[in-house]
């Protein structure tokens, strides 16, 4: 058996144009060798496995090479010959992350000053150069600024920001970028061609995406992968062999989301967590396909999604189900999870109820879709919050026509003792897309609270009839009311502390829509409550009012602090003004 390259080894470029991804790098070299304007000292600085050590390679064989071709190394020359063969005298290598110290440097700079018997240059490349000591960094300095004309220093780093400042002054600093992704699967599918074996797209864009950016670590997955499937790389082949969770995973998982299916959902996690993934890994995998999804909504950035071919098409096909708003929601609830699951107790528990949230988020977007509407066109004034003060009434009741009729306040009533007989009411119909003002708001109101099917169970059951008292018993009763709220409701007392009695109607104001859907939600304990305290015999109306203004909105300032403080003790602000002091 013969031995085996790794194919970072065998396939480790030569010549600059092979170079894959640092064309801004490569280029300048080149330009440099043509005109002949070589520096003496280099920084190629960058993340691993993108090339700097390669680039310093090729660059130092170009400079030697006695008879170049369109700036790069002949491969034939004397030079070139002991520079392959591993022979040369003109090229030194030096590890500084296992010569760290001053006595290293001491033998270098010895070096620096034979001239090379051979070619016209002695390059000296020094990796992971921000790994030496403080001492070694003050000895090399002197050298590094006025060397002989024959030595050529290149300074190799991944953390630049370690490197002293009096270094980098004395250098060309070059920056390597990240590999991307649609660059590494050409080469990588160059050299599956080279070795005979059979890809696919998504299988090489798999690998390069784990790569995170560096070609030497997408060629190791490479081989690892070619040895697993044997010389055939497939989708599913490729994702068990690398750990990661398959596109298929997410893709079904955002499509239970939707259908607010959380018992697949849950039993899907089961899986995943029984093939050997944390719930983190399938948490943050989730995350980036929701990120996927939302760039695939716009022209302008869907080239920042970093897939191609049939993958791609699916994305773009699943981002058209769902709307910004809703990917934003589950993003920001995901990642919220995410943020806390490593402090949970029990991760597993955590996990599960985000993503039960999550189908509750998906339900709630069919219910909208069913009707014909998305909240952002029934409540521009309160979802922008661009109207200043101005109110914006939203009604809980859908009237039986909903193109004629106007908005009516909620009617809650409580049963009574004495409930008066009433004719069978007729069934609903459908909500229609709204036409007017009026059954615009009846509309959204109807389909935030929930409580049409309430509603006509309490018209069926409770009294028609107006007690002639109603607003005398509830503005008599109405701190009581407050009183019980307060001890069983807390909330909900908050919410009503500053209400108002108008005939038989409960009328608030609340300066949001999430408040106002637990308002409509409690209702029906908020009418009893005060029938009890009031001892009312009739209908009461409940009447809530959104007033989202940019008041409510704005953050607290320092003078908004201060203001409250003053406010609250009076002598601060003469203490302050006694001692002449700056209000920070």
């Amino acid at each position: 058996m013969d031995n085996f390259i790794v194919s970072a080894r065998k396939y480790r470029p030569a010549t600059f144009r092979s170079v894959v991804g640092q064309s801004q790098v490569t280029d300048t070299l080149k330009n440099a060798i043509q005109r002949g304007q070589l520096a003496h000292a280099y920084l190629f600085c960058g993340p691993r496995g993108v090339g700097k050590t390669t680039c310093a390679r090729i660059f130092a064989k170009a400079i030697n090479c006695s008879n170049p071709v369109d700036n790069e190394a002949c491969g034939e020359c004397e030079s070139c010959k002991s520079f392959n063969e591993g022979r040369s005298f003109n090229i030194h290598e030096l590890d500084a992350a296992s010569n760290t110290g001053v006595d290293s440097i001491r033998d270098l700079i010895d070096q620096v000053r034979v001239p090379p018997q051979v070619g016209r240059y002695s390059v000296f490349i020094i990796d992971e150069v921000h790994m030496l000591s403080q001492a070694a960094f003050n000895a090399f300095l002197k050298t590094l600024e006025e060397p002989p004309a024959h030595a050529i220093f290149i300074l190799a780093t991944t953390e630049k920001h370690k490197i002293l400042p009096t270094i980098l002054s004395r250098c060309q600093i070059y920056d390597f970028n990240r590999i991307k992704v649609e660059d590494a699967v050409d080469y990588l599918r160059y050299i599956a061609s080279q070795e005979g074996v059979e890809s696919d797209d998504e299988s090489l864009n798999l690998i390069a995406q784990k790569a995170d950016g560096a070609m030497r670590d997408a060629l190791s997955m490479f081989d690892k992968a070619v040895a697993f499937c044997s010389g055939k790389l497939e989708f599913k082949s490729v994702a068990h062999t690398l750990n990661v969770l398959d596109y298929d995973t997410y893709f079904r998982a955002l499509s239970l989301i939707k259908e607010g299916d959380y018992q697949q959902l849950l039993l899907m996690l089961d899986e995943v967590l029984r093939s050997g993934f944390s719930a983190s890994t399938f948490l943050s995998g989730l995350l980036d396909h929701l990120r996927d999804l939302l760039i695939c909504k716009s022209p302008q950035t869907v080239s920042l999604l970093e897939l191609s071919g049939s993958i791609a098409e699916r994305y773009k096909a699943q981002s058209g189900e769902w709307s910004p708003d809703a990917l934003f929601d589950l993003m920001s609830l995901l990642s919220e999870v995410e943020i806390t699951l490593r402090s949970a107790t029990n991760q597993r528990l955590h996990i599960e109820l985000g993503l039960m949230k999550a189908c509750s988020m998906g339900e709630k977007k069919n219910d909208f879709d069913e009707v014909g509407f998305t909240l952002p066109e029934l409540l521009p004034d309160v979802a922008s919050g661009t109207q200043g003060t101005e109110r914006v009434q939203v009604a809980p009741t859908i009237p039986a026509q909903p193109t004629t009729q106007t908005a009516q306040p909620a009617q809650v009533t409580a049963p009574s003792a004495q409930p008066t007989p009433q004719p069978e009411a007729a069934p609903a119909p459908k909500p229609q897309r709204p036409t007017s003002t009026a059954t615009l708001g009846v509309s959204i109101g109807a389909v935030l609270s929930g409580a049409h099917a309430e509603q006509q169970e309490a018209e069926e059951k409770g009294p028609t009839h107006i007690d002639p008292q109603s607003e005398e018993k509830m503005t008599a009763s109405r701190g009581a009311f407050l009183e019980r709220l307060k001890n069983n409701r807390p909330r909900l007392a908050i919410a009503l502390a500053a209400m108002t009695i108008s005939g038989n109607k409960i009328c608030a104001t609340v300066p949001s829509l999430p408040l106002y859907e637990e308002l409509m939600r409690n209702r029906g304990e908020i009418v009893s409550t005060m029938t009890e305290v009031s001892g009312i015999d009739g209908l009461i109306e409940v009447e809530i009012t959104i007033c989202e203004t940019k008041e409510n909105s704005r953050p607290i300032t320092r003078e908004d602090r201060y203001a409250y403080l003053v406010e609250r003790n009076p002598e601060l602000k003469r203490l302050i003004q006694e001692l002449s002091l700056e209000v920070e």
